[in-house]
């Protein structure tokens, strides 16, 4: 037997006015984004509803809540109140929801639910705009931004203060411990015995959490070390020309020949996944993520997204490639990125192997007069990637890249204002960021389908 749902019917006659779809105008992106979330698969949702005895007061429909907040992200609403008023206050969220207001508490913990799901509904959507017509695949465009995370820049700690924050808050939790067994004796000794002897007071639970989180974080950045001084040792065994050349010493060996952290080497309390990096736009440090797209010239459609912890791009070039072959079931004919992915070893991936690359390197350019035609064989990838970015087809490409990635980044978070995650943790961060991407995808797709109607 199916689960039991309260009543939710779009097309459900009223008296006034007849027709909830009414409300709103014909061409309206609220009924857009109701008539696409209907013709997606949600059933990854509905079968969680499935568990369970069916007791309790039903739960509110599902693709009642995927349509508040597809729509909400369409157009910048994405907090659970802001969306919560919303269906009280705003005619085209009142039509999505048949009249019903779910607080906002059901519909954070909806969203935190099904987020995975929710993510997955992005080439879901990808698939719909291949078949609009508004991805070739010709020319894909990749770039990369920071975005905040839901963490307080000044809650990070770095290795060598965590030393010292471990000792310190060591050290007052056993005094408070002691000072509450001194009490506990001397009310026993007051009042006779019957205290449990759990009671702990606040403050020292507050310190018991720090000092836990803080030695968790601890031992994870000393993992990390001795995982890259082994990868390092890894990579001298390997032919010279095979190493990476993209080293940063992660680590450092203590006088007793230990492999520890650097003492910078910092963790955020609130939000551990996340990592300080450096804003190149303000030239300003915040707590953050990268976010990754790959954007299609076609349409400015979004092939490809995802979230990483690294601060620079340089190995990400072949994982958003993979991402869009995976997503679309194809390499795209050409690809473009800026000079912070390049590498000569994502360059000649065999991977990537069939797609015309165009990536800058990131050391000075040569004289083109320099360049011979052709190059000799034992010219470098930067060489060989030079004459081809200086030839006028090459040029020609590489021009177009700002122009079908950047103004992606600008609609999200200038025009849509989204600026800062609203989840913590790299995997639920990773799912919000795919249903950002989705939207934009949904609005571009919403605003295609117009205009065709028009012509």
């Amino acid at each position: 037997m199916g689960k039991t749902f309260r009543s939710y019917d779009m097309n459900q006659q009223l008296l006034l006015p007849p027709d909830l779809r009414q409300w709103l105008r014909a061409d309206h992106l609220a009924l857009y984004v109701s008539d696409v979330v209907e013709s997606l698969d949600l059933s990854g949702i509905l079968k969680v509803y499935e568990e369970g005895d069916g007791r309790g007061r039903p739960p509110y429909h599902p693709a009642l809540m995927v349509k508040l907040l597809i729509y909400g992200y369409c157009i910048g609403k994405m907090s659970s109140r802001k969306l919560e008023q919303a269906t009280h206050d705003d005619v085209a969220f009142r039509v999505l929801s048949c009249n019903q207001q779910p607080d906002h508490d059901s519909i954070a913990g909806f969203r935190k639910r099904h987020l995975q799901e929710l993510g997955r509904l992005f080439v879901q959507v990808l698939q719909l705009c291949e078949r609009a017509g508004l991805v070739k695949l010709g020319h894909v465009a990749i770039d990369g931004t920071k975005i905040k995370a839901n963490a307080s820049k000044y809650q990070s700690l770095s290795y060598e203060r965590m030393k010292d924050a471990e000792h310190e808050l060591a050290a007052e939790v056993a005094r408070l411990l002691g000072e509450a067994q001194r009490i506990d004796e001397e009310e026993d000794e007051l009042y006779g015995p019957g205290k449990r002897g759990d009671e702990l007071p606040e403050e020292l639970r507050d310190r018991e959490t720090r000092l836990a989180k803080i030695r968790t974080l601890k031992a994870e950045l000393e993992e990390e070390a001795k995982a890259a001084a082994a990868q390092k040792l890894a990579e001298k065994e390997k032919p010279a020309a095979d190493r990476s050349r993209n080293w940063r010493r992660k680590w450092e060996v203590s006088d007793q020949g230990e492999i520890l952290p650097l003492p910078k080497s910092k963790r955020n309390l609130t939000d551990p996944d996340s990592r300080m990096m450096k804003d190149l736009v303000t030239q300003s440090y915040q707590q953050g993520y990268n976010v990754q797209i790959g954007v299609d010239a076609q349409a400015q459609i979004i092939v490809g997204a995802k979230v990483v912890q690294a601060g620079n791009d340089q190995q990400q070039l072949v994982p958003m490639l993979q991402e869009v072959a995976q997503n679309l079931g194809r390499m795209p004919e050409a690809a473009s990125a800026d000079g912070g992915y390049f590498s000569a070893a994502a360059l000649t991936d065999e991977a990537v192997r069939g797609v015309n690359l165009h990536v800058p390197p990131n050391q000075r350019a040569p004289d083109i007069g320099s360049l011979a035609e052709p190059l000799p064989a034992s010219d470098s990838v930067q060489q060989r990637m030079w004459q081809k970015l200086k030839s006028t087809e090459g040029r020609a490409i590489y021009n177009l890249r700002q122009a079908i990635v950047e103004p992606v980044f600008a609609q999200i978070k200038h025009l849509r204002g989204f600026r800062q995650f609203l989840l913590r943790g790299l995997a639920q961060v990773e799912a919000e960021w795919l249903l950002v991407c989705m939207t934009h995808n949904l609005l571009k797709l919403f605003r295609a389908t117009k205009q065709a109607q028009m012509a």
